[in-house]
């Protein structure tokens, strides 16, 4: 049975705007229910009790924050209070504090003392339990995804699963009869090879070697510029796990430029523009690269539709490796939490 979270995500609102946009994807990919109190009509007379109960159902709350304690005018702060609400109904919390070294702007920061000294005794609360600090969007991404991985493997909840997927126990008998059975038969017939289990760990490894080794350099074109400008290079596979989720739908060249412009842009003050932020030579460069190594394949243009252009979509042989690197990632997660 394949088990589902409700998972509540509490922020605040005026400046986070853009971070608090990734969470619910990244939960959706994890075939999770994101849950959040802006989906409630805040005129609503009840709306705190739902919202309070809403948190009490849910499996696992986070709480996004950064230098922003409440609304606009307001003196206490909606996440604190849903953050209390789950720590009260025994709601795991998982917090996501900026770094203090994080670059931010001064517009998005609170300048009233008393609110700073909450917004600081706040932080302190999320600091003591399961938390990360970010940087950045992508930064943010990355760490979010791992931590709830991480928290769903060593903390799993009830969670729910559909009704018609219940067993009964005379189902359940029979299920492990055949599964005892179908491991005898796989003994048997010896279906997981050694040799061919060492040869395609022997693959992903030097596949890994050559994403780690390479590097892209890549430039961006600012809506406020007239060229190219903050030229960085980047390792392949820093480029690659940020786009391996994002192609398992397919993307085009025009999409996967303005995505890397997005999480790649090395000056957060300037937004880079909508079309081709980052150059399309070099994109399809590292997308040709990466069909080479036979991660991502490209289905080639529409005829029909010739703006389109190029559709790369990640391959099965891309999501293993992907899949490998991530393993290798949470399992570096567990060993320093040991030591």
């Amino acid at each position: 049975m394949t088990k589902k979270y409700h998972i509540f995500i509490g922020t605040t609102a005026d400046d986070l705007k853009l971070e608090r946009r990734e969470l619910p994807r990244i939960i959706m990919e994890l075939g999770h229910i994101p849950v959040s109190a802006e989906y409630f009509d805040a005129s609503g007379s009840n709306v705190e009790l739902l919202v309070k109960k809403t948190i009490e159902e849910c499996d696992y709350f986070i709480a996004l924050t950064a230098y922003k304690y409440s609304p606009a005018g307001a003196k206490t702060a909606p996440l604190e209070t849903e953050y209390n609400y789950a720590v009260k109904a025994g709601v795991p919390v998982l917090a996501l504090v900026i770094d203090e070294k994080a670059r931010w702007k001064a517009s998005k920061k609170e300048t009233e003392s008393g609110l700073i000294k909450k917004l600081e005794n706040f932080k302190k609360k999320l600091l003591s339990g399961t938390h990360v600090t970010w940087l950045t969007a992508a930064d943010l991404r990355q760490k979010a995804q791992n931590l709830l991985i991480q928290e769903m493997n060593l903390n799993p909840k009830e969670g729910w699963v559909r009704g018609n997927a219940a067993i009964d126990p005379s189902v359940a008998n029979e299920l492990s009869r055949l599964s005892g059975e179908n491991e005898i038969l796989k003994h048997q017939i010896k279906i997981e090879s050694g040799e061919m289990v060492a040869k395609l760990r022997e693959q992903v490894r030097h596949a890994l070697k050559a994403l780690s080794l390479n590097m892209a350099t890549l430039s961006f074109y600012y809506t406020t510029g007239d060229n190219w400008e903050n030229t960085t290079k980047f390792r392949y596979l820093r480029i690659f796990k940020l786009l391996a989720p994002e192609l398992s739908l397919g993307k085009t060249t025009a999409e996967i430029s303005r995505f890397l412009g997005s999480v790649l842009n090395p000056d957060l003050e300037k937004t880079v523009r909508k079309d081709y932020p980052t150059p399309s030579n070099t994109i399809k460069k590292i997308m040709s690269d990466f069909s080479l190594l036979k991660l991502v394949k490209c289905s080639g243009s529409n005829p029909a539709e010739a703006s389109v252009g190029e559709i790369w979509e990640i391959t099965e042989y891309g999501k293993e490796l992907y899949s490998a690197y991530r393993m290798r990632q949470l399992e570096r997660a567990f060993v320093k939490k040991d030591s």
